[in-house]
């Protein structure tokens, strides 16, 4: 199932050129237009779905041993030391393009810092009440 309105859509099915590093018959790997680092690359199902959440068993179980395999590559041959693998899941989360994908990103040493928080200190008693809220979902 594709969108039509869906730009990843018609990058991943070939409807739109793009740097492809790898394909197969349900994913198509490309190179990012706004790297974060050199070699910053996306992984796009051919298939439309808008984020993780709507992802079938399939996609969902091939991605990340897809991810590995091109993280492996790019240590191989680009000689980074590490990628940050990154999927974004709504607005609020930084998600702009409305079709799953994930960005494998080269981590180079002495590299810019990326992908990193201020750690927070919650109470104990803050974090039994969210495991509980959690884990009544989950039930």
């Amino acid at each position: 199932m594709r969108d039509e309105n869906c730009i990843f859509c018609k990058i991943a099915n070939g409807d739109i050129p793009a740097a492809t590093i790898y394909e197969d018959e349900r994913f198509r790997v490309i190179l990012d237009l706004g790297p974060a680092s050199k070699g910053h690359a996306l992984i796009l199902p051919k298939d439309h779905f808008a984020d993780l959440f709507s992802l079938d068993g399939e996609i969902s179980s091939r991605v990340l041993a897809l991810a590995a395999k091109i993280g492996e590559a790019m240590k191989k041959s680009l000689g980074c030391a590490g990628v940050n693998l990154v999927q974004n899941n709504g607005e609020a989360a930084g998600q702009t393009v409305f079709h799953f994908h994930m960005h494998v990103i080269p981590r180079y040493e002495g590299g810019p810092r990326m992908v990193s928080w201020e750690p927070g200190s919650p109470s104990g008693e803050e974090l039994a009440e969210l495991a509980g809220r959690i884990k009544k979902e989950l039930e």
